[in-house]
C-alpha cells in the first residue's frame, strides 16, 4: 500500500477521498447500529453531509470522459444527491421505511458500488491499495461484488416475505 498516487492526484480527487472514506465507515456503523437515537440523528446528519460533499466533489473529477467531461459513474453522484433529499424528507415525515430504503440505496450505490469501481486496474485507489497488483485487485472486486449481490438477493427475499 502506498499513498503516493493519492498525494499526486488532483485536489478534487483528494477532497473526494477525504469525504468518502469517513462516509463509508460512518455509514456502515449507522446501518449496523441502533436507530432513532440522538446519536444516530447527529451522526446521520454528518454522514449525509459527507455523502453530498463527496457527490458534489465528483463533478470536478474528469479522469474518465465518456459523455463530455463526465462518465456514467457521475450518475451515481446524481442519485446520491437525490437520495439525500429523499432520505431527509422521509425522516422528517416519519416514513422510516422510505428513509431506510433511501439511505441503504445511497450506501450500496454511492459507497459500495462506486468503491468497487475505484478498485479496478488503472484507477488511483487500485494503485494506493494494491500497488499495481491487478490480479489481487480484481479478486477483491469480484468477491465484494458477489457478496453485494448475495446481500441484495437476501434483502429482496426478506422484503418480499414481509409484504
Amino acid at each position: 500500500m502506498t499513498l503516493e498516487p493519492l498525494l499526486q492526484a488532483s485536489l478534487p480527487i483528494q477532497i473526494h477521498v477525504l469525504t468518502v472514506i469517513p462516509a463509508a465507515v460512518l455509514g456502515a456503523w449507522l446501518l449496523a447500529g441502533p436507530k432513532g437515537t440522538p446519536r444516530h440523528r447527529l451522526l446521520g446528519r454528518i454522514w449525509m453531509g459527507l455523502m453530498v460533499a463527496s457527490a458534489v466533489s465528483s463533478f470536478f473529477i474528469h479522469t474518465l470522459q465518456l459523455v463530455g467531461p463526465f462518465s456514467p459513474i457521475h450518475l451515481l453522484s446524481v442519485l446520491v444527491i437525490v437520495g439525500a433529499f429523499q432520505a431527509i424528507r422521509a425522516a422528517r415525515r416519519g416514513d422510516i421505511a422510505a428513509h431506510r430504503r433511501a439511505v441503504k440505496d445511497m450506501y450500496l450505490g454511492g459507497i459500495v458500488g462506486a468503491g468497487l469501481f475505484t478498485l479496478l486496474p488503472g484507477r488511483i485507489m487500485n494503485a494506493v491499495l494494491f500497488s499495481g497488483n491487478s490480479l489481487a485487485a480484481l479478486a477483491v472486486v469480484l468477491v465484494f461484488a458477489a457478496l453485494m449481490l448475495a446481500s441484495l438477493r437476501a434483502s429482496t427475499k426478506f422484503s418480499a416475505g414481509q409484504m
